[in-house]
């Protein structure tokens, strides 16, 4: 039996060669990549990974919306000819404009291959019941995971078009194991079994399976969807985006947190200021480099989204790369007031912890160039009051409470936008 670090020095090898190849092709056939990174011309000589990050800017948001505004409808990052290009996404417009992303039969496959294993460490098998609650608009991320679930010989049942009241008679009657949603959607459904006295008990879910925003490794919404579906460890964590596909897995254990697929990604995680890498269990964005999506590559994508990394050594000799506690937030998302930052994870953590509570927003503005905050929610007064101190034990801040009546607030399906600038 070898070592294991020669496992890994294998693991790490194969990875780069792989990914070197790619470089290559990328080179030799996109014009895009070619112009803003010169340097790609010496892709041949770079050893590994650091070479590669060493030489390589990085890809943000901002420049494939500009090549997309100059070189309409879809810009100039593309490896291949039009006609190799077969599916259409888009992302969610949660930060910036919503751009549309093409992809090739190959690169799709790819991100079906990421779903797979996905779906397996959440426990799904072939004759598994999967229920799907988004309508099936341009959204990749599920879209993925249902075509990955068919793939692997699982009933699939679309909840498009219904309500909250028939997509949870549907997972009832149909004795639904896997649910996909959003956070957020996974408490909608909750407050809608509570609102048409939709007993839960009698159920065969076995995880809720999401993604699209924060909250998955939320353990507030995890006591509460465990308390509801009478569950323990009901909720499975997973990110992806558009731009760079299926990334993440829910760390084994059932606690929450994520672990990328580090054989379809090089993860880096950064200095939101200075960009310089990190030490692990401090602050930092995230940047993606996608292995095997060459068709429109991203490399070294500033995902925008803010994590704290836990590298170590699994039983097998192979590198995990953890996010602990799963996405804590996005870099455009935090605020400060009165000199302390404010990020939606932390304040939405608070507010699950604190009972009557079924809908929130919170509200910024300026005020002689200083950010105030103040939050609207939909809760009896008493319950407002609890917030507020709570918020105020949290982080000696006082944030009033606004309580309004019930739905009041508005419901959303996919990423809730609770945070509203005034």
């Amino acid at each position: 039996m070898k070592p294991k670090g020669d496992t890994m020095r294998r693991w790490e090898s194969k990875r780069w060669q792989d990914f070197q190849s790619n470089l290559g092709h990328i080179y030799q056939n996109n014009n895009f990549q070619r112009n803003r990174f010169p340097d790609l011309a010496n892709w041949g000589a770079w050893r590994g990974f650091e070479d590669f990050s060493q030489a390589c800017p990085f890809t943000t948001k901002i420049e494939l919306e500009k090549d997309r505004l100059l070189n309409p409808p879809h810009g100039t990052n593309f490896t291949y000819s039009t006609d190799q290009y077969l599916r259409f996404s888009r992302t969610s417009g949660t930060s910036g404009v919503s751009m549309a992303w093409l992809d090739t039969r190959e690169d799709w496959k790819w991100m079906l291959g990421n779903w797979d294993l996905i779906l397996q460490m959440a426990g799904v098998i072939p004759g598994s019941n999967c229920f799907f609650t988004f309508s099936f608009g341009p959204f990749l991320g599920f879209w993925t995971a249902y075509e990955a679930a068919l793939h692997k010989g699982c009933l699939c049942i679309p909840g498009g078009g219904l309500s909250s009241e028939s997509r949870l008679n549907t997972i009832l009657r149909n004795q639904v194991e896997y649910l996909f949603c959003t956070p957020t959607y996974a408490l909608r459904l909750l407050e809608t079994a509570k609102q048409n006295e939709i007993s839960l008990q009698e159920n065969r879910l076995k995880k809720i399976i999401v993604a699209g925003e924060c909250g998955g490794s939320n353990q507030a919404t995890r006591k509460i969807l465990d308390h509801a579906w009478d569950k323990d460890a009901v909720l499975f964590d997973h990110y992806g985006m558009t731009e760079v596909g299926p990334v993440a897995y829910e760390i084994p254990g059932g606690h929450g947190g994520l672990r990328i697929l580090q054989d379809s990604y090089y993860a880096e995680v950064v200095h939101c200021e200075s960009l310089l890498p990190v030490e692990d269990g401090e602050l930092g964005e995230l940047i993606l480099t996608p292995l095997g999506r060459t068709g429109a590559p991203v490399l070294r994508y500033r995902t925008g989204d803010l994590v704290r990394a836990n590298r170590d050594i699994d039983d097998f000799g192979l590198p995990t790369f953890d996010l602990v506690g799963g996405i804590l937030g996005r870099t455009d998302d935090m605020v400060i007031i009165r000199g302390v930052n404010l990020y939606p994870s932390a304040i939405d953590s608070i507010v699950r912890k604190v009972p009557g509570i079924s809908e929130y927003q919170v509200l910024i503005s300026s005020s002689r160039g200083m950010k105030e905050a103040r939050i609207r929610a939909e809760c009896e007064k008493s319950v407002g009051l609890a917030l507020e101190n709570a918020i105020h034990d949290a982080f000696s801040l006082r944030i009033p409470v606004e309580c309004v009546a019930p739905e009041a607030l508005p419901r959303v399906e996919m990423k809730a936008k609770r945070w509203i600038t005034e």
